[in-house]
């Protein structure tokens, strides 16, 4: 699948962990900066085509997103990875106990970059998000990621509650996160293997999602407002975690 990735964080993830994969690069001529000129090293140094385009091209390239004077052309995975996938990864796990972060529905390419970010951050050894009704890998998502979609494997499932059962039966701990529970995100025992699941924007986690958990936790609100977008409070969830496991 060929996409146009756009953005220095992204396209120089790329550079440095897939170069055979980017085919070209374009570069806004007028900008010259430190920055710009260290992936333009970078890339001639990977034997990456470099043309110089005017903002206008750059423009229509990233679709009218804000790409940062540069986008790359990348040959990508001919398909997301899978179920088979998830198994493989997490059969390959050697330090430390599991850790899969599972998206129930999140639909904004925001969240998706952010959570991406925070997983890898966190040593996630995977992001998990149903196939439908739910953003992919869109060059949106890549850009807010600033790299992490080449670092954390992100799965699609075409069947999520059957993938919590899945998890279940390899000894993970189905951990969701609900505005509702009565049990605090810090209180809880978050420290072996481990699925974390958060909710869509709006709707939370689904019914058939939530019947699998194995326990539901929240995050305590003091102020006014109900609930934390989901990115955030995935980071909160994450890094808890984190701090449990020392």
């Amino acid at each position: 699948m060929n996409r146009n990735v756009f953005g220095l964080h992204a396209v120089a993830a790329l550079l440095e962990h897939e170069p055979g994969r980017v085919t070209r690069l374009w570069v806004l001529a007028s900008r010259k900066d430190a920055r710009l000129n260290r992936l333009v090293d970078l890339a001639r140094k990977r034997g990456v085509p470099i043309n110089e385009s005017t903002r206008v091209e750059l423009d229509s390239l990233a679709e009218g997103a804000r790409h940062q004077g540069v986008v790359a052309a990348y040959a990508g995975e001919s398909a997301p990875l899978g179920e088979a996938d998830l198994e493989r990864l997490l059969d390959a796990v050697q330090e430390g106990p599991a850790l899969v972060l599972v998206l129930d529905g999140v639909q904004d390419p925001h969240n998706l970059g952010a959570c991406l970010r925070t997983a890898d951050a966190a040593g996630a050894h995977a992001v998990v998000a149903p196939r439908d009704r739910a953003v992919g890998l869109t060059p949106a998502v890549l850009k807010v990621a600033s790299g992490a979609a080449e670092s954390v494997p992100f799965v699609q499932v075409t069947n999520l509650a059957r993938t919590l059962r899945a998890l279940k039966d390899r000894g993970l701990k189905v951990v969701g996160a609900a505005g509702e529970a009565e049990q605090s995100v810090f209180a809880a025992d978050l420290s072996g293997p481990l699925a974390l699941v958060m909710g869509g924007e709006g709707g939370g986690l689904r019914r058939l999602t939530r019947e699998q958990c194995d326990a539901l936790v929240r995050i305590p609100m003091a102020g006014a407002v109900e609930s934390l977008n989901v990115s955030v409070a995935a980071a909160v969830c994450l890094y808890e975690v984190v701090r449990q496991r020392g």
